[in-house]
């Protein structure tokens, strides 16, 4: 009974946690952004992930950098991308790429400020293991 009695509050602590989110200081998650994953395969040490990326009308990745470069194309609206010292370091339209350098150097946002949706086919290059975009605080821009 003893046993019955700690696998009933270790799966409510389990089941507690979940609704929980992780505590990130001052992090500013995404909004408005879904994803659906094309691909995914690891070759030697590195993890090719392929996604397509939707961002709604006002939505926003939120601040972040990536632990390995990507590589992107525009399919459908237009990305308004910018850089750690708030200034716009480019506004991308379909058929148009972007490439993102990695590392906490190069700390980044991409936002939708257009009424139709942003799409965008993305392909990450990230060391296997580690997560595609780590979240970061806002760098003191007006925004998000």
């Amino acid at each position: 009974m003893r046993i019955i009695k700690r696998l009933a509050l270790g799966a409510a602590v389990v089941g507690l946690s979940a609704l929980t989110p992780p505590a990130v200081a001052s992090a500013t998650p995404g909004s408005g952004v879904g994803a659906v994953t094309i691909f995914d395969h690891v070759v030697g040490g590195t993890r090719y992930v392929l996604k397509e990326i939707t961002i709604a009308p006002g939505g926003s990745t939120g601040w972040h950098y990536h632990p390995g470069p990507v590589k992107g194309v525009v399919t459908k609206g237009e990305l308004t991308h910018h850089e750690s010292d708030c200034s716009v370091d480019g506004v991308y339209r379909p058929g148009q790429f972007i490439t993102e350098s990695s590392g906490t150097g190069y700390v980044h946002i991409g936002r939708n400020l257009a009424t139709t949706p942003l799409v965008l086919t993305v392909l990450y290059e990230n060391p296997a293991g580690d997560p595609l975009a780590v979240s970061t605080p806002n760098p003191g821009c007006a925004f998000e």
